[in-house]
């Protein structure tokens, strides 16, 4: 899962982006209302989930989220704020908000809170995957094939992940780096490449009839 963090505060973005991290999502960060809206409409299909500081320069989280809404943005907004108010707190729920955190609080319920979000998208997807002898549990993160545990790495579950949500589909590279790694990374890399390699031998794909396919010149497919 990819996660925008727009927040102006660098100590407290940088603390959220390491923690959410180690918790296996990708992450990136915004410190200006203006540039977080343009990178919110022009990138919506990057991101899961959006946390939202309602304080911020150039223009605040309630409008951001309110335009954002009418563009017709439909990521699960989480808004941190530090107003207590029950005004202010409906006024973000009826401009679009999902949710919001009153500041201080503390990293666990965020991470609750967020996983409590990505459990409603707007589209139900199943918390068990299953291609084929493949079976992918999200919530555990747990991988088996034929019966036997495979260990994967976080960023190797997440590609996992991504391809048996679109099964039988040619995935190409820039849509991987877009959902599974963060905005600046350089698309000309082949880490992309690299972590697909370690992932097909892990699933002990071999010789031609591969389960993870390269699709020369696009990306990769799996074989439903």
């Amino acid at each position: 899962m990819k996660i925008l963090i727009v927040e102006d505060e660098e100590k407290l973005a940088n603390a959220l982006a390491r923690g959410l991290t180690v918790n296996g999502y990708t992450v990136d960060t915004v410190a200006d209302g203006k540039k977080a809206l343009m990178r919110i409409t022009l990138h919506r299909k990057d991101y899961d989930l959006i946390i939202l500081d309602l304080m911020l320069p150039s223009m605040d989280g309630l409008e951001i989220c309110r335009t954002a809404r009418e563009q017709g943005v439909t990521i699960p907004i989480l808004v941190l704020t530090a107003r207590n108010e029950t005004e202010k707190k409906v006024n973000l729920l009826q401009s679009g908000a999902d949710d919001y955190l009153v500041k201080p609080f503390s990293f666990g319920e965020l991470n609750a809170r967020i996983q409590a979000l990505l459990r409603r998208p707007t589209e139900v997807v199943p918390e068990i995957l299953k291609t084929g002898d493949i079976e992918l549990n999200v919530i555990e993160r747990r991988v088996n094939r034929g019966g036997k545990n495979i260990s994967l790495t976080l960023k190797e579950f997440g590609l996992l992940e991504y391809f048996m949500r679109h099964p039988d589909q040619v995935v190409n590279r820039e849509d991987l780096l877009a959902h599974l790694w963060d905005f600046n990374y350089a698309s000309f890399s082949n880490v992309v490449d690299v972590h697909v390699k370690n992932l097909r031998k892990k699933l002990g794909d071999g010789g031609t009839e591969n389960t993870l396919e390269t699709v020369r010149g696009i990306g990769y497919r799996l074989r439903v």
